[in-house]
């Protein structure tokens, strides 16, 4: 097993700093991206809404939460000794599994997956921001 990601909040609290945290981030990615598309201040201010700075915040929030990558058999033996009701997305019959269980919250998301590995963590990260931590933030 390994841990892919450094953000593993214990708390409520700690989601909820971490989240404001990365707002002004969000605001100075969307502004370089614009620029790279070659927006105008016109076209900037019709098309940058709250809504896409938003969206970039929840992007960057989810990309950095810590996930545990192993094998079925791994993800098993966790599931069985788990506090959390898991959500699994995916096909059971694959060889592994990408996980996701903050210990403030009693439930948990998986993904499966066979060899697309960056993929399912990526699959993974947008699922437990969406299930998990849209109700917090």
């Amino acid at each position: 097993m390994e841990t892919e990601g450094q953000f593993s909040p214990t708390t409520v609290a700690e989601v909820r700093d971490r989240y404001e945290a990365f707002g002004p981030t969000a605001q100075v990615v969307v502004k370089e991206v614009a620029k790279a598309m070659g927006l105008d201040a016109e076209e900037y201010s019709e098309r940058v809404t709250g809504e896409v700075v938003e969206t970039a915040r929840d992007a960057l929030f989810a990309e950095s939460l810590a996930v545990t990558v192993g094998t079925a058999e791994e993800f098993a033996s966790w599931r069985a000794d788990a506090d959390h009701d898991v959500t699994l997305v995916g096909s059971e019959n694959v060889d592994n599994v990408v996980w996701h269980a903050p210990p403030f919250a009693d439930e948990a998301v998986a993904a499966t997956f066979q060899s697309e590995r960056r993929a399912a963590v990526g699959t993974l990260r947008r699922q437990a921001f969406g299930r998990i931590y849209s109700e917090v933030v």
